[in-house]
Parts: structure tokens; C-alpha cells; sequence
């Protein structure tokens, strides 16, 4: 992409600087979590200042566009539907709840390299190993949905633990780390060979595939969850109040 601007255009710099922005937010690069270029290396792109450049960034970050941490960078928002923890519950509490028994079909734990949309999202080197969870789970009658989840090395989880508990009550009690706000990206996807033989369904049939990025108290990323749902065995409900 050309990162310059027309210092021929009445448009004032700041704003020319904001349209380009707006062009790298819809890169598939920097959508997938990379972080844009640093400031500084940025305005020298451009020739502008950095004051000129911030007026641009401060305004895409008031927008929900572009996310920037102190001391990290700035990146692009992730299109998403957000709940504090008391809106929503882990799978295993949101059925107990509503009295639906629950099987555990398959359950594996082990370490992998994360991939770069992961570590992206948890702000960690790509040689850094982070615990993997995958379960596959449902009624007695048969599987219904494959979760694979995870976890920041901050958390602290060893892969020892017993996972046929709730999630987020091992976090909570047994390490002090509180789900506090859930981020998430929900589409509609066709089982390919490996999901079909896993939720035990037709190639091509229609699954429903759900993101979710956790965070904790602090609002640090501590899990990147994956959901694949059988179409026909679950509905997902978005409540919402006008406020």
C-alpha cells in the first residue's frame, strides 16, 4: 500500500492521514491483530507530525476502531459482540442452568506454538507455547458442539488440572483469575471432513462458528476460544437494552 499524502489536496493532513488509516484498518493483515506501524515510523512515512498523525489514530480510537496500549502499539478492534460476565455464563454453567446434562465425548489437553492471529491477540512471541484445550461435547444422545480454547501463559494453567469442571470456576478458585468481559465473532460455516466426523454430521451441512475472546479483571486477553455448534442443535441469543 502507498503510504503518502497529497500535500496538493485542500484536505487538511490530519484527515488525509485518517482516510489512509481507514485503508489499513480493511487490510486482511492488520484485521487479522498485527499491529500497525509504530507512530514515530509512521509520521516519517508520511511526513507529518506525530501530533498530526495522533489527531487521526485519536479519532479512530474514539470510533472503536483501533485499539492502543501504552508500551504495545496500536492495532485494529475486532468486529465483535461484547457481554460483562454477568451477562453470560461458561457452557457448562449456561447448561446447568438451564437443566440440560451435559457429556464429555472427547477431552485433550497439550502445548502448542500459537499460530499468528493467536499470538497476536495474547501479545506474545510466536516461539512462546500456550496450553490448548479441545473438547468435544453434547447431549447422551450424540455431540453437538467442539470447543478448542487457549490460554495465556499468564494464567498459570499446567494442563494437570481436571477439566471436566467448569472452565471458569477452575480459573476463578483455583487461580484467581476472573472472566470479566467476552468478545465475539459469530458465522455461519459448512463442516468440512474434520468437523463432520466430530459433531457426527453430513459434509457441508451448516455449523455455526463462534470466536470468543475472553479477558480478565484487569482486561487482559487470557483465552481464545473457538466454538463449532451443529446448526441444528443450538440457537445463540443476543439480548440488548437501548440505553
Amino acid at each position: 500500500m502507498n503510504l503518502a499524502l497529497d500535500r496538493k489536496n485542500p484536505i487538511p493532513l490530519h484527515i488525509q492521514a485518517e482516510y489512509l488509516l481507514r485503508e489499513l484498518i480493511n487490510d486482511p493483515i492488520y484485521k487479522n491483530g498485527k499491529l500497525l506501524p509504530n507512530e514515530m515510523e509512521l509520521a516519517k512515512q508520511l511526513a507529518i507530525s506525530r501530533t498530526t498523525l495522533r489527531q487521526a489514530i485519536n479519532k479512530l480510537v474514539y470510533e472503536g476502531l483501533l485499539i492502543r496500549k501504552k508500551g504495545i502499539g496500536t492495532k485494529v478492534a475486532m468486529p465483535s459482540v461484547s457481554s460483562k460476565s454477568q451477562n453470560w455464563l461458561s457452557f457448562s454453567q449456561e447448561m446447568q442452568a438451564r437443566g440440560i446434562p451435559i457429556k464429555n465425548f472427547e477431552l485433550h489437553v497439550s502445548w502448542v506454538l500459537p499460530d499468528e492471529s493467536i499470538a497476536n491477540f495474547f501479545e506474545i512471541p510466536a516461539d512462546r507455547k500456550v496450553l490448548k484445550l479441545e473438547r468435544l461435547r453434547g447431549r447422551e444422545e450424540g455431540p453437538f458442539v467442539y470447543f478448542v480454547s487457549f490460554f495465556h501463559p499468564r494464567v498459570g494453567l499446567n494442563g494437570e488440572e481436571n477439566f471436566k469442571r467448569p472452565l471458569y470456576e477452575i480459573l476463578q478458585n483455583d487461580y484467581s483469575i476472573i472472566a470479566q468481559l467476552s468478545k465475539e465473532e459469530i458465522t455461519a460455516i459448512a463442516a468440512d471432513g474434520f468437523l463432520a466426523k466430530k459433531l457426527e454430521m453430513k459434509l457441508g451441512e451448516p455449523v455455526l462458528f463462534r470466536k470468543r475472546f475472553v479477558y480478565d479483571q484487569g482486561e487482559r486477553p487470557m483465552e481464545y476460544n473457538l466454538g463449532y455448534y451443529k446448526a441444528d442443535s443450538f440457537v445463540y441469543t443476543v439480548e440488548s437494552t437501548r440505553s
